[in-house]
């Protein structure tokens, strides 16, 4: 039965840029694999149909069926739920695109649909905030290089006790390790053990504990990226001890006081949840957007929600912030495997 127009599947052919193809291609063929009898759920919303036509573009090359949901034509934003019908659609799919622009309080209809993603072992694509820069820059990345990359930093860590990482700018953090806490790959080559960020390219855990300073000359995360873009010339610099945040100072007070705001939403929410390093080595540099900008070669850390049902870490926090910085020395135990934010291993 044909579904009320308000909730159908909408047709998102429209006509893109064709710079856009390379990377839409490389999502869906190289990325996720998509097969001919896979069915797919594409979510975007208006800000993202460009982008999404794309895809769906090299989707119908692939031969694969889908579904194609626009926010704005099921709910108002910001969502204060996913709406029902694209959960609905996600119970009968084996792949799932998620390219949209979010809102300020989304993260629980985000969580929502990752439940089912999580559930159901479904090749996820995770593209917030995607962008035309993004597009044509970290998603025309050489992914089985970055995974290979990847590979070699995952096997690395997995045996280790401790990661240092240093800055010239100040930074020096130190992640003692939980040998009950697995590190996960999420190099852009998206498997049904863990849904991926696109573009791809990092290797992360919920770390035993951080302390130390860092300073945050990158981006910060979640809707203050967009708020706020690269903070190299106003970096915030904080403190964590005890895998708790204690002290976050900047220049821009309105910086420090929304970072502040946000890490103390829940009883979790200033606790470290992920300790992470960026793999892809086809990113130059830091752009204002952290969804390519934590793939950037170097650490960066996350307040809140740890992932647990990937890393297996038992407490929750209902938000998660990124905090990304440059130009690291890392160490894991005594090898150090980045100089100045260049990696030492080959790829």
């Amino acid at each position: 039965m044909q579904l009320p127009t308000s909730q159908a599947s909408r047709q998102v052919q429209i006509p893109f840029d064709p710079e856009l193809t390379p990377g839409a291609w490389n999502a869906v063929k190289v990325c996720l694999r998509i097969q001919a009898s896979e069915k797919v759920t594409l979510i975007t919303d208006e800000k993202s149909l460009e982008i999404a036509s794309s895809l769906a573009k090299e989707l119908e090359r692939v031969g694969s069926p889908y579904n194609a949901w626009v926010l704005e034509d099921l709910a108002p934003r910001p969502l204060s739920e996913l709406p029902q019908v694209i959960l609905d659609d996600l119970e009968t799919s084996e792949v799932s695109i998620f390219a949209v622009q979010v809102q300020a309080n989304e993260l629980r209809s985000r969580m929502q649909m990752t439940d089912v993603v999580n559930r159901r072992r479904i090749r996820h694509a995770h593209m917030v905030n995607i962008n035309r820069r993004i597009m044509l820059e970290g998603m025309r990345a050489d992914f089985l290089k970055v995974d290979r990359l990847s590979q070699k930093v995952a096997e690395m860590v997995r045996k280790a006790s401790k990661v240092h990482a240093k800055t010239a700018a100040g930074t020096d953090l130190v992640a003692d390790l939980n040998p009950n806490y697995k590190w996960l790959k999420t190099s852009g080559i998206i498997s049904p053990d863990k849904w991926g960020n696109l573009p791809g390219g990092e290797v992360f855990t919920t770390p035993g504990e951080v302390n130390g300073t860092f300073v945050i000359d990158g981006v910060v995360g979640d809707y203050l990226c967009a708020k706020f873009g690269s903070l190299r010339s106003t970096p915030l610099i904080i403190r964590v001890k005890g895998n708790r945040l204690v002290e976050a100072h900047s220049v821009n007070r309105e910086l420090e006081e929304d970072f502040w705001r946000y890490t103390h939403t829940d009883e979790n929410s200033d606790r470290v949840g992920e300790f992470a390093i960026g793999t892809n080595i086809g990113l130059k540099d830091l752009i204002g957007e952290i969804l390519q900008d934590e793939k950037y070669p170097g650490v960066h850390i996350a307040f809140g929600n740890p992932y647990g049902a990937h890393t297996g870490a038992e407490w929750f926090s209902g938000t998660h912030i990124d905090v990304v910085g440059r130009e690291f020395d890392i160490w894991v135990d005594d090898e150090q495997i980045m100089r100045q934010g260049q990696f030492l291993l080959e790829a």
